[in-house]
């Protein structure tokens, strides 16, 4: 027996191994963000909204009804250019 008689054979199951666990892959991933969804983002928001936390400042208006923040307008000067890079 030649060693070339077997390669073609370790193709088609290399092959048809691939298929079978490309679609498991897919299966597998959405099986682990659904459970990272609800075991640690949802508990998370469930805790905040519960202790009324408000982590991006979306509630309550300022003093003249708007929700807009006052803008930092410094004169841009070189010390500050500095703190940017």
């Amino acid at each position: 027996m030649e060693p070339n008689e077997t390669v073609p054979f370790r193709k088609k199951l290399y092959a048809g191994w691939m298929t079978i666990v490309a679609r498991f892959g897919h299966s597998q991933t959405l099986v682990m963000m659904a459970a990272f969804y609800f075991f640690l983002i949802g508990p998370v928001s469930i805790v905040s909204r519960l202790f009324g936390s408000d982590m991006l400042g979306k509630r309550g208006l300022g003093e003249d009804g708007s929700a807009w923040l006052p803008a930092d307008s410094a004169a841009p000067d070189l010390e500050r250019a500095k703190l940017t890079s």
